[in-house]
């Protein structure tokens, strides 16, 4: 391979690069009322509870984090952490309700705490919906998004976001929504 042949081919690959990282059409549209989200609560302020986590929320400022158990890696658990530590910063009554998408939920109870204890977040409940794994009906989960978050104000969707590849460096676009969605009245 010719040093020029060689140069296109890694130029060809860097512009490829960010097609694997675009946003999937994930979550439901925004200005929708957010719809009932029960899940079992492994870590958060309902611990070993079924909740609706909708319901308990209500209109505070809430990011709910859908994650495809099959696709939970590193990467994903930065964000989570970046995402925990970043929300208090917007509001005081802000909170993350991450929610595992699985076909075991058995095993996956009994993962999320052992997930907490290593990340030991502050400001986030992990859960596990466990219905089918296409999660919630009325939340338009796409299977293709690796991660789904969205960002919820006074009742209802300000913001959404899926990602196939995420890691904490996406962090800051979700702090950023939920600090608008608070400052509209």
């Amino acid at each position: 391979m010719t040093s020029i042949n060689a140069s296109l081919f890694f130029a060809g690959l860097l512009l490829a690069w960010p097609a694997t990282r675009q946003d999937v059409d994930s979550g439901p549209e925004h200005g929708k009322k957010v719809s009932a989200l029960k899940v079992f609560d492994a870590t958060g302020n309902s611990r070993d509870k079924e909740v609706d986590y909708v319901a308990e929320r209500k209109d505070k400022p809430t990011v709910y984090v859908f994650v495809q158990a099959d696709k939970w890696d590193r990467p994903m658990a930065r964000f989570l952490r970046k995402l925990d530590e970043t929300v208090l910063k917007e509001s005081q009554d802000a909170y993350v309700v991450a929610v595992w998408l699985t076909d075991d939920a058995d095993k996956t109870k009994a993962y999320l705490p052992r997930a907490q204890q290593s990340l030991n977040l502050q400001n986030t409940a992990l859960t596990c919906f466990t219905g089918e794994k296409a999660g919630p009906k009325d939340w338009g989960i796409n299977a293709d998004a690796h991660l789904t978050a969205v960002v919820a104000h006074k009742g209802r969707v300000a913001k959404r976001f899926g990602y196939r590849s995420i890691n904490e460096t996406d962090a800051p676009a979700v702090q950023e929504a939920l600090k608008k969605a608070l400052a509209e009245k």
